[in-house]
């Protein structure tokens, strides 16, 4: 009787917490949209001074002073409302779009600090609100914008191309695209700034949509009959997808965020490459990290339990419910609190993975997300349970539960008004940080649509295989025909403080494919120069850095550029350099 009890106790509460979440929802969605369009220009009421399809970051302008127009924010606002519109959910969306695609083309000429348009310009990560360029000092480049740009654009061209015609696409739309798709094809493999803007290093986040982007530019330029450009993204989309496997931890079960910054690399970067790389088509798929998979079920888990512990109001909450999120456990700006945007990307992950679930009428445990999962059923085991099981149903059950908790909490936190800062105290919940965060209220949306199971158009995931042979060079060089290697000494004259040492990865096998975590070290026996001979292929174009570890942790890499050579067909080489 006891058990009975309990369990009707159980569906009694999940049913009280989802009329609540329902009615946040009903209650902050429009609250939501309406506080993306203030923020849009020339029109949006917060947004005065911006020029039009201009998003500001945030009306905010002290402490912080976020009055200015983020690439990688304003693509991300206006993927959400190309969603709407191609959907059908709001057809009045039209006239922002196509002020967006104009404002963009604009910024993509503005010289700037990281250079013009055909020099590295493409990566400034922001600009003034009148569209000029921002000269001060932040940390350049952020490579992930125009990628992102490129896939909100690509989805308006691919709604133009069904209703317009080809030569309306190439015409408008097709040169602001491939002048992101061939900066991302070029340079995707340099050192960036993460989304955070704090580590200079790879970013899981950045590779990911890099990823995407190259992917479904290269499909738009078949349809568009731009032949000319699709091997060279066809061939370093390949080549991205096999860094990204670089990514995953797999003793600690979680995809690390960054390759440097000296942090555990658990980070929101990798629940937000996941939803913004979801694609319906590629069910579970774990090479590209999709939500349901068992790679990023598992790293979801990892992050959000970094946080158990660290925020004053999580505390008392059980092991396997819903806490607030923030960007890493090792925050500390404006004090390191929760965001409304990272607490809404757990929910959303979640409520994908349902959508793949349902779709494929089955979901599959493996050894990898098993703990995962057993943190809603502890006797399940690793095995694929079809939808008529009582597995499958307690466990999606479970799952949307847990989800539902992510929301709770972002209501939990949301001033009466409806507005959403950009954080909300680690200690009592009240919003910190700019207040009216735009990307703030795109993600509550974003979470909200896929809870109600909205998706949107695929992307080209599914299928897709990781090479046997990686070429991890961003320039779409490839190698040359000898199937021989060459032995190369590299030396490297760098001073360094005891408990510090130099070593090196590049892309090829034996450089350990750009992986800081199995870099090579080198020798310092001939100190201030460190020494290493590796044998690698032959006629081949390789580009490689060195990085410093202290104490075996990863604290800086060499700067931009990539170093490269041409190996020989034979013999040996020497390659003196001075550290960066």
């Amino acid at each position: 009787m006891r058990v009975v009890l309990l369990s009707a106790l159980s569906v009694c509460v999940s049913v009280l917490a989802q009329t609540s979440v329902d009615s946040y929802i009903a209650t902050e969605s429009p609250i939501a949209k309406a506080g993306v369009l203030a923020n849009i220009g020339p029109s949006g009421s917060k947004s005065q001074g911006a020029k039009a399809g201009v998003v500001i970051a945030s009306p905010s302008t002290t402490n912080p002073d976020y009055l200015f127009t983020w690439t990688r924010d304003s693509s991300l606002v206006f993927k959400a409302l190309i969603d709407q519109f191609v959907s059908g959910a709001d057809t009045t969306l039209l006239g922002q779009i196509q002020n967006f695609v104009a404002a963009q083309k604009i910024i993509q000429q503005v010289s700037n600090p990281s250079g013009t348009v055909s020099s590295g310009g493409l990566g400034e990560p922001h600009y003034n609100i009148d569209e000029t360029a921002f000269t001060a000092a932040w940390g350049r480049p952020q490579r992930d914008g125009p990628a992102l740009r490129a896939t909100a654009t690509i989805e308006y061209a691919n709604w133009l191309l069904k209703n317009t015609s080809v030569a309306n696409v190439v015409s408008t739309l097709w040169p602001t695209i491939k002048l992101d798709l061939d900066y991302v094809a070029a340079d995707w493999n340099q050192t960036t700034f993460d989304l955070w803007e704090e580590v200079s290093s790879s970013s899981f986040f950045t590779t990911a949509v890099q990823h995407r982007a190259l992917r479904e530019g290269a499909a738009l330029a078949t349809a568009l009959g731009q032949t000319s450009v699709v091997a060279n993204y066809n061939t370093q989309a390949a080549n991205t997808l096999c860094f990204l496997q670089s990514y995953w931890n797999p003793t600690g079960g979680y995809i690390t965020a960054n390759t440097g910054g000296g942090r555990s690399g658990k980070d929101a970067n990798t629940a937000l490459a996941s939803i913004h790389t979801f694609d319906p088509a590629a069910g579970c798929d774990a090479v590209t990290f999709q939500p349901c998979s068992d790679r990023a079920l598992s790293s979801l888990k990892v992050y959000v339990d970094s946080f158990r512990s660290i925020y004053t109001i999580n505390s008392g909450i059980a092991s396997n419910a819903a806490v607030a999120t923030g960007r890493y456990p090792e925050d500390s700006y404006m004090g390191g609190n929760p965001w409304y945007l990272a607490t809404a990307a757990v929910a959303e992950q979640l409520y994908d993975a349902l959508i793949v679930w349902k779709a494929q009428g089955s979901l599959s445990v493996t050894s990898v997300s098993l703990a995962f999962f057993q943190q809603f059923l502890p006797s399940v085991t690793a095995g694929t349970y079809a939808a008529s099981t009582s597995t499958y149903t307690t466990l999606t059950a479970a799952v949307k539960t847990f989800a539902d908790g992510f929301i709770a909490v972002h209501a939990k936190y949301t001033p009466s008004g409806g507005g959403l800062a950009e954080q909300y105290s680690r200690s009592n919940g009240v919003p910190v940080s700019a207040v009216d965060l735009t990307w703030s209220y795109a993600a509550a949306l974003t979470a909200f649509g896929a809870r109600a199971g909205v998706t949107s158009p695929g992307w080209g995931a599914a299928g897709l295989t990781v090479p046997t042979t990686c070429q991890t060079s961003g320039s779409g060089g490839g190698g040359g025909g000898s199937t021989g290697t060459v032995a190369v000494t590299f030396n490297v004259v760098a001073t360094t403080v005891i408990g510090e040492d130099i070593y090196i990865t590049g892309s090829v096998p034996s450089l350990q494919n750009w992986s800081p975590d199995t870099a090579l070290i080198l020798n310092p026996d001939n100190y201030p120069t460190w020494s290493i001979t590796v044998n690698v292929p032959a006629s081949s174009d390789i580009q490689y850095k060195y990085i410093r570890k202290f104490n075996g942790v990863l604290t800086s890499w060499e700067s931009d550029p990539n170093n490269d050579f041409q190996s020989p067909s034979s013999g040996s080489l020497t390659r003196n350099d001075v550290w960066r």
